[in-house]
């Protein structure tokens, strides 16, 4: 049997998604074997994350800075806006490097089963960037990358027809994502399939 302290530690870590209780004890039994070169580096960064962890008050992104990386990035289109769920999504679309705008988060997707409405979602917030220039500059192209759920759909379908007051090209992800997968599942090949398929709605 190990100490409390340690089985909490495991327990812990075995909430964390695609850990369970034996995976969560391999790696807690790792870290204490390398307590003096694993252990106290992880401690130090979790603790620094969770001091500076702020979320983005552009798109809601989390990030150590505010505005976060991408936002604060010039170098980025701003003429292209892409619309995810989570901020797991644009994190796995990044990572493709692939896309070169600006993101926006909803924070979850219309679902009437789990009661979500469209006021629990971070739309006021994109309607009002669409509407706003940044820079002096507008965005011309307003990317839906909803996961390819019906959840997911019906909230892509509902942005689209809350945007046909703008002047913006609507356009969405390739249907060739699975049906009922999620972005942050999917390998670079099939996203950059996804993002060059890209076509417009309606």
């Amino acid at each position: 049997m190990a100490s409390q302290e340690i089985e909490t530690l495991a327990s812990a870590l075995a909430r964390l998604p695609g850990l369970g209780p034996r995976s969560a004890r391999r790696a807690v039994l790792w870290l204490v074997k390398r307590r003096e070169t694993s252990l106290g580096p992880l401690l130090e960064a979790l603790e620094a994350v969770r001091d500076r962890l702020v979320e983005c008050e552009v798109c809601s992104n989390v990030d150590t800075q505010n505005p976060c990386g991408i936002c604060a990035d010039h170098r980025r289109d701003q003429r292209s806006l892409c619309v995810v769920e989570d901020v797991s999504d644009l994190w796995a679309l990044d990572r493709a490097k692939l896309y070169t705008g600006r993101y926006h988060v909803l924070g979850g997707k219309l679902s009437a089963m789990e009661g979500v409405r469209p006021e629990d979602l971070n739309i006021g917030s994109l309607l009002e960037r669409i509407a706003a220039k940044e820079d002096g500059i507008g965005i011309e192209e307003v990317v839906l990358a909803m996961n390819a759920t019906l959840e997911g759909q019906t909230t892509a379908h509902y942005l689209a027809e809350r945007l046909e007051q703008f002047p913006v090209r609507i356009t969405q992800l390739a249907h060739g994502l699975p049906v009922g997968g999620e972005l942050d599942y999917l390998d670079e090949g099939t996203l950059a399939q996804a993002l060059r398929a890209r076509r417009p709605v309606g």
